[in-house]
């Protein structure tokens, strides 16, 4: 095997890339090693064009092994790897936002990034997985204009920035004030993902300058690499759209651009503009099939209008001021009793429902992944069905964007959840987009701020969000813009999610469609959103000031009493028979956790009965505690009375009145209602010594 080895620290650790012909077929790879965390990356792209396609096809598909972490993972039947995992599908969304726009849009090549996880240990793989996949098209011939850096910055366990942090860090959930996922190139950054416990926006704005340094560290180690042993890249030949249909756009569709443009009712005018160019073209060449070409002269030319009118004029499409917000609407429950907790919101065209469900913790998510084994007690899903763009497609299947819009919204959420043991409840919301006309993730924070509320969770503060914009053509000339709705997304060079709580941030989310965005530009971002936030804020406590008093009488209550560890096993009983019988006889659910914390879930008063049952059970009883019990045996020496259905106890003959009893059967009969005090308990048998003369001496009367 040949093989080529070296070595660049980043974050105090030393990265390791390695270049053999393992994978010789693909046109790019490398195995990137940090710790004993270790990806392969590949980079490929197909020999010939893709015809009659209208976008630059790249797919990247990160893939985790079992046999990496040394486990056998799935189901019972089946040990294969399956779908990607979310934690998979998120990483794969990371590479792809980050490599995208360093690729010529116009290219109608395929490029296929795969990046499989070798072997992982302490550290992220994610990270190595965005630098390896850098890495890779970086010594390819395939062209690009990278490379790019990808780095793990926060402030975890103290007040000082960390690089690369170890899981064990990274799992301070309680602890971590910030975490960053950051990736740059030249001094500038290209793709954040973060989560914050309210942090201040000057703050993120040091850690991002931080990131950097390191960042330009391992590009300089990857150029490097390249002059060495990097392949030539070949020459690709982008098409170009001919004399003629310039021409024809020149008079007869750019003259109506401008109005339809900035027309102030969202896409339509734009869209019918661009059904009558797409008509005019199958006219003038009906020998033809594909008019990708004349479609992005479209899409350019309007791309180019709205830079320059922001840029050199303050105007947007529908009108507004650059840090103007669209018109807002809230409404917190009012849907169905039924439902546990509902918000809606609106942010101009764009519409979100988020519905809430609360659960028991038998309701919680079990994760089993490479690198940890959690139980989620808190689950945002999104979904965006084709109606809510206006269009007909595919129905009931979750994509990468859905996956990733959902997992934004439950970072930015999970900040201000109450802890587990304040409010033990599975928390799920599910935010369907109704209407979309920009960032409907954002807005899918705001309508479950609503929900969690209008279902009486007892959250920190409500959580907004929203997308800011931005039209570039320099570091001295550019425009931020505030609440992007359609054509500003589409067309605008950035798309910076920021949310969190009038104190501070809890979620980012960066992409771009420039090679990068300047340090300083997002700080200004970052600052202008906080207007916005405040606005949208302001407009969710009108609605709703705070969670609501009491939870859904149709939402189930939840009991918590906490057991000695050492009695765990009598709980649940032999092959779980005794946990099983209080579960039927009570109708409710029980959760038995290892330090001895018992839940109970149920509607009704089925929490309540197995609770009792549960404490009767568990009761340790105490010399000189006074209770009743029932007569359940009589013997020549005493009678036996039942505490509890778990307990028994003996009440010997001369503990039976404060006279002389010859007869037990004289003074008790089975059934009977007695009070007792328990005497002595024996530590080791559990044997309970009772007496009723001592917890009442009149109860027995002498016979006269």
């Amino acid at each position: 095997m040949e093989k080529k080895e070296y070595s660049v620290e980043i974050g105090g650790k030393t990265l390791t890339a390695m270049f053999t012909d393992l994978a010789e077929q693909a046109q790019g790879s490398v195995m990137l090693k940090y710790g004993e965390t270790i990806v392969l990356a590949t980079a490929c792209m197909s020999h010939d064009k893709q015809k009659g396609l209208g976008f630059f096809n790249l797919t990247v598909d990160y893939a985790e092994k079992f046999y990496a972490a040394g486990k056998i993972l799935g189901s019972r039947f089946v040990r294969r790897e399956g779908r990607p995992s979310e934690t998979a599908i998120l990483a794969s969304r990371v590479i792809d936002r980050t490599l995208r726009p360093l690729f010529d849009q116009k290219m109608r090549h395929a490029v296929q990034i795969i990046v499989t996880v070798i072997s992982v240990d302490d550290n992220d793989p994610t990270i190595l997985a965005v630098n390896a996949a850098s890495l890779a098209l970086m010594v390819s011939n395939i062209p690009w204009a990278g490379p790019i850096g990808c780095v793990r910055i926060g402030k975890y366990d103290a007040d000082n920035l960390t690089i690369n942090p170890s899981q064990k860090l990274r799992e301070m959930d309680e602890q971590y004030k910030f975490d960053l996922t950051v990736c740059g190139k030249d001094g500038n950054i290209n793709m954040i993902e973060a989560s914050a416990h309210e942090t201040k926006e000057e703050e993120i704005e040091e850690a991002l300058k931080r990131a950097s340094e390191e960042i330009t560290k391992f590009e300089n180690f990857q150029k490097a690499i390249a002059k060495e042993i990097g392949k030539e890249k070949r020459v690709i030949e982008i098409d170009t759209v001919s004399a003629d249909s310039v021409k024809l756009f020149n008079e007869q569709i750019l003259p109506k651009m401008e109005a339809a443009i900035f027309a102030g009712v969202g896409k339509k005018k734009i869209d019918e503009l661009h059904n009558v160019w797409n008509k005019l073209v199958e006219d003038t060449y009906p020998d033809r099939e594909d008019f990708a070409l004349e479609d992005d002269l479209f899409d350019g030319t309007e791309n180019k209008m709205l830079h320059e009118k922001a840029i050199n004029e303050n105007k947007r499409a529908d009108g507004r001021a650059m840090d103007g917000l669209r018109d807002l609407f809230a409404q917190a429950g009012g849907i169905s009793s039924i439902l546990h907790g509902s918000g809606i919101f609106y942010r101009g065209g764009t519409h979100v429902l988020s519905v809430l469900t609360l659960g028991g913790p038998e309701d919680r998510n079990l994760v089993d992944g490479l690198q940890l084994k959690v139980e989620k007690r808190f689950m945002h899903h999104y979904n965006f069905p084709p109606y809510s763009a206006g269009e007909t497609g595919r129905s009931g299947f979750t994509n990468r964007r859905e996956v990733g819009h959902g997992a934004l919204a439950e970072k930015a959420l999970a900040m201000v959840l109450p802890k587990i043991a304040d409010f033990p409840y599975t928390i799920r919301i599910v935010s369907e987009s109704m209407a979309s006309n920009g960032s409907t993730s954002q807005a899918s924070i705001c309508a479950s701020s609503l929900a969690l509320m209008d279902a009486g969770v007892p959250i920190k503060a409500p959580v907004a969000g929203i997308a800011m914009g931005l039209m570039y053509e320099s570091e001295a000339k550019y425009k931020i813009l505030t609440d992007i709705q359609g054509p500003e997304d589409h067309h605008g060079d950035m798309d910076f999610k920021v949310a969190g709580t009038r104190e501070g941030i809890t979620a980012i989310q960066l992409d771009v469609k420039v090679e990068g965005v300047p340090i300083k530009i997002l700080g200004e971002a970052m600052v202008q959103s906080i207007k916005a936030r405040t606005a949208i804020l302001d407009r969710i406590e009108k609605e709703i000031a705070k969670p609501r008093a009491d939870i859904s009488p149709n939402a189930p209550k939840i009991l918590i009493i906490k057991i000695k560890p050492d009695q765990i096993g009598m709980v649940i009983g032999s092959g779980g028979k005794t946990i099983k019988d209080i579960k039927a006889q009570s109708g409710a659910e029980i959760t038995v956790e290892d330090d001895g914390t018992v839940y109970f879930t149920g509607v009704g008063e089925s929490a309540g009965i197995a609770k009792k049952m549960v404490e009767e059970m568990t009761h340790e009883y105490k010399p000189g505690e006074t209770l009743q019990g029932e007569v359940v045996k009589i013997a020549d020496f005493g009678a036996f009375v039942r505490l509890n259905p778990f307990t028994d106890g003996l009440v010997h003959v001369s503990e039976l009145a404060p006279f002389r009893v010859n007869d037990v059967r004289d003074v008790v009969k089975e059934g009977m209602i007695v009070p007792v005090r328990v005497l002595k308990v024996d530590m080791e048998s559990g044997k309970i010594s009772l007496s009723i003369k001592a917890a009442d001496k009149d109860f027995f009367k002498p016979k006269s």
